[in-house]
């Protein structure tokens, strides 16, 4: 029939095609705009890059210039008023249900001029890409009626809302929302699942945030970063090539002497080693001193064990108080509170010598194994075996 278009498609198989395309705009936006584009940890091949960038045209009508404006200005600027998406300081309904629009709000002159620096400005870009952003869409959607006829409708519609609702909304909105984190990077990143396939990888937000230029998201094991299958697939064609992915932190077994190298990596790991910390470290103690806690404090022994590692920054005021009034009753964990962020001040600290920074790091190694706690004691010996990974 005539209006079923040229191929004359099931329902099972129209579904199957609109998930095929979509699912290629999702390995375009990760692959092209964000992990190529915005961060430069991914080198794609030219006739790859075009593809994606045409491929975007055509189904989404995004500017690679725009998008990875915007992008770069949420990550300089993340949870502050001058973020373009954060539901921290949005709420959630507006960037969940707006984030297409918030975009279209921040693509200011001034915000492309700083942020959207080393994106295309080839030939295709300024005079069809760019100057035609509205003729991509409507060449898929004669296509899309061409060959599925009436179909073609809802098809296009899908295709139209894709990324709207999955990286406008649910990415930039749950994920700094809801979710589990890894690391305490210094925003309400989260990762949204450990399974990271619907959103081509875009799942481990949290991830992301700590390594944003690492070209592969999953950290942990059990977590899947989709994404990444497909950069080691086309680099088996030569067609991608990842620029970092792995921290340049190295354990050495049996290294007992604090020098340079070590405090570069475990700078260089930071994040690894806080989390590293509160398992080795804040947890064992706390479970410890759980008897020791006054009966009204003990019932809210699951949230304390979460605010004893958590950003700072990011407790509320009523946390911060009920924390503080915990660490004041009981000196051990007070102790191990305050040696974690001695220990992050390491390389927060701008402009000091090298040398300074691994004077620091010895005297806190020794006043860790002076400390009587048996949990910190190791914990500083096993910093010590850190350097760097061999080239």
């Amino acid at each position: 029939m005539w209006y079923n278009g040229l191929l004359n498609l099931s329902w099972v198989q129209l579904i199957l095609v609109t998930l095929a395309m979509t699912h290629v705009t999702i390995v375009s936006v990760t692959l092209y705009l964000h992990r190529h584009s915005a961060h430069n940890a991914l080198d794609l091949h030219p006739v790859l890059k075009h593809f994606f960038r045409f491929w975007l045209w055509v189904s989404t009508s995004i500017n690679t210039r725009e998008w990875t404006a915007i992008h770069r200005k949420h990550h300089a600027t993340t949870e502050t008023e001058n973020d373009p998406h954060s539901p921290v300081v949005r709420g959630i309904r507006k960037v969940l249900f707006e984030g297409a629009e918030l975009y279209a709000e921040a693509v200011t002159p001034e915000t492309l001029e700083r942020f959207g620096q080393r994106t295309p400005e080839d030939w295709v870009e300024r005079n069809v890409y760019s100057r035609h952003r509205n003729l991509g869409i409507t060449l898929m959607f004669a296509v899309n009626l061409a060959l599925f006829g009436v179909h073609g409708i809802w098809i296009w519609a899908i295709q139209m809302m894709w990324i709207p609702v999955w990286a406008a909304g649910v990415v930039n909105g749950i994920g700094h929302y809801m979710g589990y984190r890894n690391f305490e990077c210094q925003d309400n990143a989260r990762n949204i699942s450990p399974l990271g396939i619907l959103i081509g990888g875009e799942e481990l937000h949290n991830n992301h945030h700590t390594y944003p230029n690492s070209a592969k998201l999953s950290r942990r094991w059990y977590e899947v970063d989709i994404g990444w299958g497909y950069i080691r697939l086309f680099q088996l064609f030569g067609l991608a090539t990842p620029k970092g992915y792995r921290p340049v932190a190295h354990w050495v077994p049996g290294k007992q002497e604090v020098d340079v190298e070590t405090v570069q990596a475990i700078t260089n790991n930071r994040f690894d080693i806080m989390r590293q910390y509160r398992k080795r470290v804040m947890e064992p103690v706390l479970r410890q001193q759980q008897a020791l806690l006054d009966d009204a404090i003990r019932p809210r022994y699951r949230r304390l064990r979460k605010l004893l590692s958590r950003e700072t920054s990011l407790i509320p005021p009523q946390d911060q108080a009920h924390l503080e009034t915990v660490l004041e009753t009981n000196p051990a964990l007070r102790q191990i509170y305050d040696m974690s962020h001695e220990l992050q001040a390491l390389w927060r600290r701008r402009g000091v010598k090298p040398q300074e920074k691994l004077q620091a790091l010895m005297e806190w190694c020794r006043r860790a194994e002076a400390s009587g706690i048996r949990y910190l004691e190791d914990f500083a010996a096993h910093l010590r075996a850190y350097s760097l990974r061999p080239a």
